[in-house]
């Protein structure tokens, strides 16, 4: 998932919809559709040729079964997505089924932007996990229902573990010394062997924040939507990455750089040249496909060695949601509740925008997973005695915070910034931002 970099234009856009929404809100309300006639709703998501194909197929699939109703697809580009998505909701514009990131629900719904799903009778949530249902809730409504979900946790490329004879962790025990160290171990034997290859990639996202956060008892949001995590906190994680890049367990400043915004498939894990990285558990099997060999997936590590302490956590992949402004409210829900319950949907999707949070579905695509998704299956089942909660949805101004985490990391690896220093930037930074979208 890449970064979003747009936040301002974002913002604004966003404040323009919030306007909007509030003058038409006082003149009309959405039509529930054309009575006795067809109706055509729009539907718009981001992904790869893939996910445009397969979204393609479930649409032609739901119109065949629903005559009465046409789909006009919009298909995105993530780079892209939510500059255009800003503008239409700015227009009044928006599409009615729109594919959400956690990101931006607490952006949208808190301005008004997104229907309350929980009102819509014709989406059967009863067979849905109801952590995955609080992960797409915001001041008590239902601004999106989540397409299925994931953990962050370390991938590791088991043919570099064998070549370089170095065991693999237990990772129901091992702490952040033990990581640093095996990667450490990797990356000499690979200087030993006159190969340029490392040990670990470093963790700069939001998410990896965020467990590390969890790991120290806060989280990287509050239940009242400010910031949950405390400046020391932020000063130890950068000092962790430090820790990796000094021990020569992680590559140079120069060549994360690159890594951080490399396409999947280009990236250093991806390619061979890093043993370890951290990924979601729904890119396993791409990256099986990539890398040609076994990857396997690990918990994260510790500061105590005990799995209940690694700070894991669910994160939905992405939400449906429908806007505020459709005028089809009633048949936009139907083509959600289509992609959330439908077993031939499901069939067709697998576990390509996450693992299905219906039970039922679960059922129906197990006998069709790859070895690698039914990996990662198992071990979302597996860690879930450990987990602590379902994360505070991130509050509305916060879409920006990740590229922060990112630039003062870049930052400290340069060595423009000390830990404490990058810290102390990106908390103001990221404070800042929450409450200037508050005014």
């Amino acid at each position: 998932m890449k970064t979003p970099l747009r936040t301002g234009r974002v913002a604004k856009a966003l404040a323009a919809a919030s306007a909007v929404a509030m003058l038409a809100s006082g003149c009309s309300s959405p039509s529930s559709g054309d009575s006795g006639g067809n109706v055509t709703v729009r539907f718009t998501w981001w992904g790869n040729d893939l996910r445009n194909k397969q979204t393609q197929q479930v649409i032609d699939a739901f119109q065949a079964s629903h005559p009465n109703i046409r789909i006009q697809a919009e298909p995105g580009v993530w780079s892209s997505y939510w500059d255009k998505l800003a503008t239409t909701t700015a227009a009044n514009d928006s599409p009615d089924v729109i594919q959400m990131d956690q990101a931006y629900i607490a952006e949208y719904g808190g301005r008004g932007a997104l229907l309350d799903l929980s009102k819509q009778q014709n989406i059967d949530t009863a067979k849905i996990d109801q952590d995955a249902l609080k992960s797409g809730q915001v001041d008590g409504k239902q601004y999106g229902l989540s397409t299925g979900q994931n953990a962050k946790a370390v991938m590791i490329n088991t043919k570099m573990f064998q070549d370089y004879g170095v065991p693999i962790p237990d990772d129901k025990t091992w702490t952040w010394e033990d990581f640093t160290k095996t990667a450490a171990q990797i990356a000499a034997a690979a200087t030993k062997a006159g190969q340029t290859n490392y040990g670990s990639s470093y963790s700069l996202t939001d998410s990896d924040l965020n467990t590390w956060a969890m790991q120290h008892g806060e989280s990287l949001y509050s239940a009242d939507g400010g910031l949950g995590f405390k400046e020391d906190t932020a000063t130890s994680f950068f000092q962790n990455i430090l820790n990796l890049r000094n021990q020569g367990a992680a590559p140079p400043a120069n060549i994360a750089t690159e890594d951080i915004s490399a396409p999947v498939e280009q990236t250093l894990f991806a390619t061979g040249k890093t043993a370890m990285s951290w990924w979601w558990t729904n890119q396993v099997n791409a990256l099986q496909s990539a890398l040609k060999t076994e990857v396997k997936i690990l918990r994260a590590p510790s500061s105590t060695g005990s799995a209940k302490d690694n700070g894991m956590s669910y994160k939905p992949s992405m939400f449906w949601s429908v806007s505020s402004r459709s005028k089809h409210p009633k048949e936009a829900a139907e083509v959600v509740n289509y992609m959330l319950n439908n077993l031939d949907s499901a069939k067709t999707i697998l576990t390509e925008r996450g693992f299905p949070t219906n039970s039922d579905v679960q059922t129906a695509i197990d006998p069709l997973l790859t070895p690698a998704d039914k990996a990662a299956a198992a071990f979302l089942k597996d860690i879930r005695p450990d987990l602590k909660g379902v994360p505070p949805v991130p509050p509305t101004g916060s879409s920006g915070v990740q590229a922060l985490i990112q630039r003062y990391s870049t930052d400290v690896l340069f060595d423009r910034k000390s830990p404490a220093d990058a810290a102390k930037g990106l908390m103001q930074e990221a404070k800042s931002m929450i409450d200037s979208a508050r005014k």
